[in-house]
Parts: C-alpha cells; structure tokens; sequence
C-alpha cells in the first residue's frame, strides 16, 4: 500500500489492481470502504473491457474466448514503476494468464498525481504485440453520500450542468448487456436527484460524449466532489436496487462499453472499442476534485 498526501488530502494505493482505497480530507472518508456486504471493491480499473461481452464469450479471429465481467487488470498484481512526492505509476504486463484470455500483448499503466485538491488518475495502454490490438478502458469509483440516512427520500445529487435537458441514457436489460432503447433523463436545474427508486435500472450509461463533467452534492445540493473527463462515456451505477440501505454511489468516466444483448460479432467490431497499432500508446484517464476543502 503507499500512501500520498499534500496538506490537503491523504490518497493510499493497492498494488492489488493498482486501485485507489482511500481519499481523506478533513477527517473524511470520501471513497467507498469496501464492505462485501454491499461491494467488496473501492475503485477499480475496467481492462481490457468495460462490463460485459455477451454470455461471457467473445470472439476474434474464429477463435472463443472467455472473459469475465469489466475484465481481468482489477484482480491481478501491479508493480511500483515511478514513484515521486505526489505521484505513483503502477504498472502489469501481458503474460501467459492473460493472453489465454486476451490474445493481444500490452503494458498497462496506471498512475496517481496529488496536486491541491485534485487527484489526476492517468492511464497508458501500450501495444507490445505485432499485430493490432483492440480494448477498452474504464473507471469505476464508489463515492460515499455525505450524511446518509436509509430513511431520507433523497441521498444526494448529481450534478450535469445547465445543458442537462434531454440527455439520452441506455441501460442494462440483460446479462448485463443493453438493448438499442434510449431514455431521457430527467433533472431540474441540471441536478439528478438520487433515492431510494434510482437505480431500478441498474445503471446510467450516457454516450456519445453527452457529459464531461459531474458534481457530487448532499441532500442540500451543496457540493463536495466532481469529476472530469474527457470519455466518450460516463456511467452511474448504485447497487440500491439490490440493497435499499447501500450508502455509496458510482461515477464511471468509459472508453467503451458491454455488449447488446446477442452480439456475436467479432471482438474487434463491438461497439466504442478503442484500438491501437503495434508500438502505439493509448492515453486517458479523469480527475476527482474535492469541491469542499
């Protein structure tokens, strides 16, 4: 675990994933704990997709392949690569386990700046391989609500700003796939009230670069942290619907996305897949402010 801080904020890291476990700042938690009653996990890096291929299958070149749920870097080992007062960049390689699930050579970075009240979270994907290499990258931070009470009608909202009329979202439908149906979001003064009926359709995907910012507010829509990106696709996700007293929420900046429900085409033509020439590098990544130090 190593830890960063300013006179501000208090980050600590895992190599296990190389994922975020703590945010402090004047005396609170801001990042999920991590309690498996609820989600077992606080801010997992999504590679090399984002939710889900259909049945867990996919295809490349003729040949099937399997893999899991957002896929395979959350779960494996990261070494330290760069390390400095404020910064740390963690790093994985392909290697045999990998690439019996994922044919394709690659390093992956993972890095971590502290600068005032921002954490800056920066990915760089690698193509080590000789041919083409298709993937998807994510994020999935789990952020408290601030004083949150199972009771109360509304936990908290978010924030999408003045042109948040008419946002289209898509959502899972099954296996944790979506279907073609967009909806309307509906706010009022670009806030998105969330409570207790929220998330009865899982998750909120907005793509097509709809959003580029969010604010987190409490019950009083006073502000205490925001995120920005610059990916194509943003998702909002509390499990609430499985556990009315979940006390988190989730803002997901993606470079991709799951599967429709049936898609059997090839792994290269699935929808928002990024993909790269051998030697190339791929960059991304998003920023978290605390709004209220």
């Amino acid at each position: 675990m190593k830890t960063l801080s300013n006179d501000k904020i208090t980050l600590q890291i895992s190599e296990s994933g190389a994922e975020l476990t703590s945010i402090v700042a004047n005396g609170n938690e801001y990042l999920w704990q991590a309690n498996p009653k609820f989600w077992q996990r606080h801010s997992p890096v999504l590679f090399p997709i984002v939710g889900r291929v259909w049945n867990n299958h996919y295809t490349h070149k003729g040949k099937t392949y399997e893999l899991g749920q957002h896929g395979f870097a959350r779960d494996m080992d990261f070494q330290l690569s760069y390390e400095e007062e404020n910064a740390v960049v963690y790093s994985l390689e392909s290697n045999e386990e990998t690439l019996a699930k994922y044919p394709f050579p690659f390093v992956l970075e993972i890095g971590y700046r502290l600068k005032e009240n921002h954490i800056e979270v920066i990915w760089n994907v690698q193509n080590t391989g000789e041919k083409e290499m298709h993937f998807q990258i994510g994020a999935h931070p789990a952020f408290y609500y601030r004083d949150f009470n199972v009771l109360d009608e509304v936990h908290a909202y978010v924030g999408i700003g003045p042109d948040a009329k008419g946002l289209q979202y898509i959502s899972p439908v099954e296996k944790g796939c979506v279907s073609p149906a967009r909806h309307t979001l509906s706010t009022q003064d670009g806030l998105m009230e969330i409570g207790r009926e929220t998330f009865a359709c899982d998750t909120y995907i907005f793509d097509n670069s709809q959003v580029n910012h969010l604010v987190l507010c409490d019950k009083d829509k006073k502000p205490y942290l925001s995120m920005q990106f610059s990916t194509p696709l943003v998702a909002i996700w509390s499990p609430s619907a499985v556990h009315p007293d979940v006390p988190f929420i989730c803002l997901e900046p993606w470079y991709g996305r799951c599967d429709q429900v049936g898609y059997d085409g090839e792994f290269k033509d699935r929808e928002w897949m990024q993909h790269l020439k051998p030697g190339k590098s791929f960059t991304g990544g998003y920023t978290i402010t605390l709004e209220d130090i």
